[in-house]
């Protein structure tokens, strides 16, 4: 009888043990957003890259915030541009941003999100910020006033921006309740936050179904360089900042 009891007491410790390390059943949540110039005029003519988050609402979901991190990403300067334009990453993150242009750059960000300037440096060199905290920061180079790129620093690890196909995937998401979080560059507060919602992740596969949005028709302004103050034409007879 005695061996009856430490038998049972063992088993039911083994299935709690079991219970604990088995991870959470996950599954892949999809969907397809088109987004369309304004006055829904076709489709939108810019990058219309859009970044897709969703927020664990619930305690068992909320545990796997700090797992999947991506701890490396990458804006690459190249041609005068950044690659890719919008950068998705999770806050902790640290963002890599080398020069692979033959001159200088000088990357910056004033904005919401993380504040920050690399300061001048060479081709062939990387320089690299560690975001810290939620937000969008909207990046330029103080040198080229045609560059721009924006990091949407999120907190969670389920995230994803569309393809060039409008499609949304993201990965091993542990089913649950989550808010849906939407940007996009040219959209307005207002259009993006009558998309966000609540979302019931389940087994499997979780559709997020095909999201419209529509980019504002306002004017884009011109941004100013880190001093608050219009680019000074004059920079560009520099040969060490033109390209040959």
């Amino acid at each position: 009888m005695q061996v009856f009891r430490w038998e049972a007491i063992f088993s039911a410790i083994l299935l709690v043990s079991t219970a604990v390390a088995s991870p959470m059943v996950a599954a892949q949540v999809t969907g397809h957003v088109t987004v369309t110039a304004p006055h829904g005029a076709g489709p939108a003519s810019r990058d219309a890259s859009v970044v897709f988050w969703l927020t664990p609402l619930t305690p068992e979901t909320n545990r796997h915030n700090a797992q999947n991190r991506t701890p490396h990403a990458r804006l690459l300067q190249r041609n005068k541009t950044f690659e890719p334009h919008v950068l998705a990453v999770q806050v902790g993150s640290l963002v890599d941003f080398p020069n692979h242009d033959p001159f200088f750059h000088n990357v910056f960000s004033l904005f919401d999100g993380k504040r920050f300037d690399l300061g001048l440096y060479e081709a062939g060199s990387t320089r690299a910020v560690r975001v810290d905290r939620a937000g969008i920061c909207y990046i330029f180079c103080n040198i080229h006033p045609q560059m721009s790129a924006v990091v949407v620093v999120v907190d969670t690890p389920f995230f994803a921006v569309s393809d060039d196909r409008g499609e949304i995937v993201i990965p091993n998401v542990p089913m649950g309740q989550y808010q849906l979080s939407v940007w996009e560059e040219h959209c307005t507060p207002d259009t993006l936050k009558e998309l966000s919602r609540k979302v019931t992740v389940t087994e499997g596969l979780t559709s997020l179904g095909s999201v419209h949005m529509q980019e504002s028709s306002e004017p884009a302004t011109a941004h100013l360089n880190k001093y608050g103050k219009q680019y000074d034409p004059s920079v560009f007879s520099s040969p060490i900042y033109v390209q040959p």
